[in-house]
């Protein structure tokens, strides 16, 4: 980056000699070790996403139409996954519409296969 062999040498020997692991993750990666996560608080900012994100299926699941209820659910999993994407895209600063449909495809798939797996093995019962 505009040294020259020489200096490019001694800037990296100097950055290296404690610690190269995190040298290389600070200069190649971006990770700067000392933007650390609480583990305390991603448990909290979990247990208030699941909480939240559970309302609407309960909400359709324990709801007074029987004969649409399974239908109710389906569309009220896809909306609180649709709602959880884009929070969480805002949150962390990324592409809300691609961060949506990644949450809402592939969790899509994850409850297709799990409802597969349910139907041969005889547990699931409509």
């Amino acid at each position: 980056k505009g040294l020259s062999a020489d200096t490019a040498l001694v800037v990296a020997a100097e950055l290296t000699e404690r610690d190269a692991l995190k040298a290389h993750a600070e200069a190649e990666l971006g990770i700067d070790s000392g933007q650390q996560v609480s583990p305390g608080q991603a448990a909290i900012s979990s247990f208030i996403s699941f909480a939240l994100g559970s309302l609407l299926p309960l909400v359709a699941i324990t709801g007074p139409w029987i004969d649409f209820r399974i239908q109710a659910t389906i569309f009220a999993v896809v909306l609180s996954l649709a709602i959880t994407g884009f929070v969480g895209a805002k949150i962390g600063g990324a592409k809300s519409a691609k961060a949506v449909l990644r949450n809402v495809v592939v969790s899509a798939l994850t409850m297709g296969v799990t409802y597969a797996i349910g139907s041969l093995v005889g547990s699931v019962h409509f």
